[in-house]
């Protein structure tokens, strides 16, 4: 971002919770202010219908072949799926663990980050970590079209059923349903 800001660059793609903060954590050189949406053209990919997914967990399909590793991975995605049902419900305290923990980036760039990454998750209306096949479908579609891929990914290349038993090892909101967003004020430098 720091090359958009500088002015190295006229274009540059960001992520909601990230670089995007990162430009409006910064000071405008004309106004003296902190950067406003209104100063920047955004194109939103969902908007355009060239949204691909992302973030997701890979595993090799040998490793998952291998007696004890299907259960290693169910038990690895619950243990994800209740720290994300933790920081959908406890922002602040998933704030203060990063921060805990070390980072070069400051409590307002992170709170920032958590109020944008929990809005990506929730809902989730078939419940955390179940990927949709029309989002999976679309993902491919923009990837051949962009010469990313040679050849659609075989049937299998995404599946859901260990999601669905780390699923069903958990109680309580998996699907986030009365889920809202927050609001948190950008702060200079993400301080």
């Amino acid at each position: 971002m720091a090359a958009l800001l500088n002015r190295d660059i006229d274009v540059a793609e960001a992520m909601t919770y990230n670089e995007y903060a990162q430009v409006l954590e910064a000071k405008n050189a004309a106004t003296g202010k902190l950067n406003q949406p209104g100063d920047f053209n955004m194109i939103d990919w969902n908007a355009e219908g060239t949204a691909m997914l992302q973030d997701a967990v890979f595993a090799r399909k040998a490793w998952l072949s291998q007696p004890g590793s299907e259960d290693v991975a169910t038990r690895f995605l619950r243990a994800t799926f209740k720290g994300w049902i933790f920081c959908r419900d406890n922002p602040a305290k998933c704030v203060d663990y990063v921060l805990a923990a070390g980072t070069t980036l400051g409590k307002g760039h992170q709170a920032w980050q958590m109020n944008e990454v929990n809005p990506l998750i929730w809902p989730s209306p078939a419940g955390i970590g179940i990927t949709d096949k029309a989002l999976w479908d679309q993902t491919i579609k923009v990837a051949l079209e962009g010469q990313f891929l040679k050849a659609t990914p075989a049937e299998g290349a995404y599946r859901n059923d260990l999601a669905e038993a780390a699923l069903a090892g958990i109680t309580g909101d998996t699907k986030g349903a009365s889920f809202t967003k927050g609001t948190v004020e950008v702060t200079e430098g993400g301080n």
